[in-house]
């Protein structure tokens, strides 16, 4: 391997990207360039007094450069080489999840309406996407409930004999079995994508316009339903913010520093109208407001995120007229890259920019919270260490069955749910009835195994029980040979009849530590126990819904092992059509054969077993 003051010598002056590589050969950060000689170069020969940026180069063992033919190839490939790496040094966006949309099927004969986080160019019409699920799902209950449309998959479509409880409560028209009209039916469909699309006010005049002409002509009931569907129409135009009276589609970046911290702030308008925003904190970062938003575009529209007409930046950008080729190639239609000076548009931007302070302002005093109700949590229980991290572990059983036990893991207070973990008992079966100072050793000599091998450790883990849970803790590190973990138990409180008299008492919840015969008792209205309560209760949670999911697997599909002549593929069949055992229970026979594989024989003996079962049940 040639040396980096070689290969700094001779690099090619083209479009490209460059890879930084420590010693080791890890990519610590990744970059594009017009001219690959010229930007490279300028890390080391004209030192940077940023802070970041000596310390990077002063971790740089080896630079790998890769030829595009273009900046636009640049652009693309340094956006899949960021994801692909995750250097350390690159702006990384922990919220990389996907948004819902709303789509419309507008390819079917009878069009359906449902939520998805997956836009492909399919042909069908996709509205969104919503930075709030909640707001994504009021939509689609709205226009359930007021424009009837069906939201069933086209299977079930195809399948229905009879109506389903959709059209009985009538949220659908019930197109799959009645004969209803389909121009009527498509109808509904336009004027739903007119609500969607934010011309309500255009849609409030023709639903008005045909109120007036059902009520003329005396159709009183098809009257009042229009003047449902207005009102809801116009509650909510009423929610709604207009911020644009261009009506176009926008993203509008604000960017706030402080120190080395950095908020940015992304308003989301739809047809003119503010539909949500999402926040982005970036700390330790000492490059230019230039740099940070073109690498924070990088990843912004990455994978199947909707793509707006315009984006409106803070800052200008040397590769905005790449940036719009490229986005617009993925959206199918020009885009706008654009750093209003003035007007309207600098007036949004500006907000965005407010609001990004704002949000600033808001977490950290919310760190602020959370770092002192930390301090008495390691005060109260005289911790050695400041419980930055804390884990949380659980079992739920039924009498020793389906035993499963729970890592909930809060880092600073918050829980961090892709540090959870569920655990399969192994060792102790359903005949010890429920060994639950076994199990727990189990677990926890599990987790401090892995955790050793990994230095994967907390500070604090919490027990829920009392001294008999916490020695199990104890013998698991001891066991395992770990050393520096603190361990504490929480035990419920007690309810219990008073003596001589008939009122209840309740037992304040009890902390118990290692060497210790007397619990703690913490004040109930103090932040430390609320931390340890909200950690044991999520703990519990997490358990309790794992071990029901296996419970009612179980059940469903023993309930169908038993009966003779349904193997893998049929069970695989029935669910599939029906969804669950008291569907498959309650259908007809001619439902039944519908089913691939099935025949009369066979789906009168599977109804007959169902049917037996839930009579013995009851």
């Amino acid at each position: 391997m040639n040396s980096l003051a070689e290969k700094l010598t001779g690099l090619p002056s083209r479009p490209g990207v460059y890879l930084m590589r420590e010693t080791g050969g890890k990519v610590i950060y990744v970059g594009k360039a017009k001219d690959l000689r010229a930007r490279v170069r300028a890390y080391f020969n004209h030192p940077d007094e940023r802070s970041q940026v000596q310390f990077l180069v002063r971790r740089v063992a080896d630079i790998e450069t890769l030829v595009t033919s273009n900046d636009k190839e640049a652009l693309i490939l340094e956006n899949n080489l960021i994801k692909q790496y995750k250097p350390r040094y690159n702006i990384r966006l922990k919220d990389d999840k996907s948004y819902l949309s709303i789509k419309v099927t507008t390819q079917h004969a009878w069009p359906r309406i449902l939520a998805t986080r997956k836009i492909v160019k399919d042909g069908n019409r996709y509205f969104g996407p919503f930075a709030s699920a909640l707001a994504a799902r009021e939509t689609i209950d709205l226009i359930e409930k007021h424009f009837q449309l069906r939201n069933c998959t086209d299977h079930n479509f195809r399948n229905r004999s009879r109506p389903c409880l959709q059209y009985q409560i009538k949220r659908c028209l019930g197109p799959c079995v009645l004969p209803v009209a389909q121009n009527i039916y498509l109808e509904q469909v336009r004027q739903t994508m007119l609500f969607i699309e934010g011309r309500q006010q255009e849609l409030i005049d023709e639903l008005k316009q045909r109120m007036r002409e059902k009520s003329d002509g005396q159709e009183f009931e098809a009257a009042a339903r229009l003047r449902d569907q207005i009102q809801a129409v116009e509650k909510t135009l009423e929610k709604q913010r207009m911020v644009a009276h261009w009506g176009s589609d926008q993203d509008i970046f604000g960017l706030y520093r402080e120190g080395g911290f950095i908020e940015v702030q992304v308003l989301l308008v739809r047809q003119g109208k503010l539909t949500g925003n999402q926040s982005y904190s970036l700390a330790d970062l000492d490059f230019p407001d230039e740099e940070i938003m073109g690498s924070l575009l990088t990843q912004f529209y990455q994978g199947q995120r909707f793509v707006p007409d315009e984006i409106l930046l803070p800052v200008d950008l040397e590769d905005a007229a790449v940036r719009e080729e490229y986005l617009a190639e993925h959206k199918g239609k020009n885009v706008k890259i654009l750093c209003p000076q003035r007007g309207d548009k600098r007036h949004l931007v500006d907000m965005a920019a407010a609001n990004a302070k704002q949000c600033f302002v808001d977490r950290h005093d919310r760190e602020k919270t959370r770092d002192k109700m930390l301090r008495e949590l390691q005060t109260s229980l005289r911790l050695k260490n400041y419980p930055h991290r804390v884990e949380c572990f659980d079992i739920s059983m039924i009498h020793g069955a389906h035993a499963v036990g729970s890592m909930v893991t809060f880092v600073d207070g918050e829980p961090d749910k892709n540090l959870y973990r569920h655990f399969r008992i192994k060792t102790i079966g359903a005949e010890s009835g429920g060994d639950d100072f076994g199990m727990m050793l189990e677990m926890l000599k599990r987790r401090f195994s892995r955790g050793k091998a990994e230095a994967d450790l907390p500070d604090l883990i919490v027990v829920d029980g009392g001294k008999g849970q916490l020695a199990m803790a104890l013998a698991a590190m001891a066991d395992v040979g770990i050393d520096g973990v603190e361990a504490v138990g929480l035990a419920k409180m007690r309810v219990q009849a008073a003596p001589r008299s008939s009122e209840i008492e309740r037992s304040e919840e009890r902390v118990f530590l290692p060497g210790q015969t007397n619990p703690v008792i913490l004040r109930r209205n103090s932040n430390a126990l609320f931390l340890l309560q909200r950690v044991r209760d999520e703990a519990h949670r997490f358990a309790i819904t794992h071990h029901r999911k296996l419970r009612s697997q179980q059940t469903l599909y023993s309930a169908l092992d038993r009966i003779p002549g349904v193997g893998g593929v049929r069970k695989r069949a029935l669910l599939r059509a029906f969804g669950s055992i008291k569907r498959i229970e309650t259908a007809s026979l001619e439902d039944l054969l519908k089913v691939p594989s099935m025949n009369e024989k066979l789906a009168q003996q599977v109804l007959d077993a169902l049917r037996g079962r839930a009579d013995s049940e009851n």
